[in-house]
């Protein structure tokens, strides 16, 4: 089994990838003072980031309660910070309505264009780096990750198998997946904050079903465990988002055969996380 590491990119996570260039893209379309972002940590980061490296300002909201790390992460960045309602759906309306307010640029990584193909960059280095493989196992989250992945790496290999991977507690895409059409959740209990969706769009659901062969769910104590298992095995730190993966083999070790491929999104671990895992 190969780990690819995201968690060692400037903000802890991948989403940088997707961030920087479709904030890149829009500046080089239309004149952008500000970007907006709705975020539960990672993307927020992410956006600051880029912001900062392009001269843009940048105002993120996240929900109350939000990730201690990636909050502070967010603000050693430079970008304003708002905390607002209980959960990601509620700091998206927040972000919707300060970017029309002010013409903002809102850079919504569930559906911006550009964010998936920043995030497919994955995939082209898999193809790179590993060669053949048989198998890619991606942590969902608002699915840009895997519709960028699934998309580079399909392709150039038709015949990888990919797999999304989903925290039971919050399956929206695994439910929309299975069934074809959108379904969304009243919550999404879970500790891995960057799965933690409840509202697909139609147009990500239709993605997802083309390009992903499986999706799978798994439970808090997996999720535990691969953290766990990642940290004394190979000294990586991974959020319960990014050690989804991992958990998905563990909690179905013969599952595939061949060549496997696990993501490493995130090394944003909350604090308590930490303490209990």
């Amino acid at each position: 089994m190969h780990l690819k590491l995201e968690s060692e990119l400037p903000t802890g996570s991948f989403k940088v990838r997707g961030a920087y260039y479709a904030l890149w893209r829009h500046a080089r379309e239309r004149s952008v003072s500000e970007v907006v972002a709705a975020s539960t940590g990672n993307h927020g980061a992410a956006v600051a980031w880029s912001a900062r490296e392009l001269g843009i300002a940048a105002q993120v909201f996240v929900p109350v309660g939000a990730n201690a790390v990636k909050v502070a992460r967010i603000k050693s960045l430079g970008a304003r910070l708002t905390e607002v309602g209980a959960d990601i759906e509620d700091a998206r309306r927040a972000a919707e309505s300060y970017a029309s307010r002010t013409g903002a640029l809102l850079l919504d990584d569930a559906t911006d264009a550009y964010v998936p193909v920043g995030a497919g960059t994955i995939g082209l280095e898999l193809i790179e780096q590993v060669g053949d493989f048989d198998t890619v196992y991606v942590p969902v989250g608002d699915s840009a990750l895997i519709r960028g992945v699934a998309a580079a790496v399909k392709a150039h290999r038709p015949l990888v198998r990919v797999v999304g991977v989903q925290a039971a507690g919050a399956p929206a895409y695994y439910r929309s997946w299975q069934s074809g059409e959108v379904v969304t959740t009243p919550t999404a209990e879970t500790i891995a904050d960057g799965l933690a969706t409840t509202r697909p769009t139609e147009a990500n659901v239709v993605a997802v079903r083309e390009l992903v062969d499986e999706m799978v769910l798994v439970t808090e104590q997996a999720m535990r465990d691969a953290m766990h298992l990642l940290l004394t095995s190979d000294d990586v730190v991974a959020e319960p988002a990014a050690a989804a993966s991992v958990a998905a083999l563990l909690e179905a070790p013969r599952a595939h055969f061949g060549t496997v491929v696990a993501l490493i999104t995130g090394r944003n671990v909350a604090p308590e996380l930490v303490l209990s895992s």
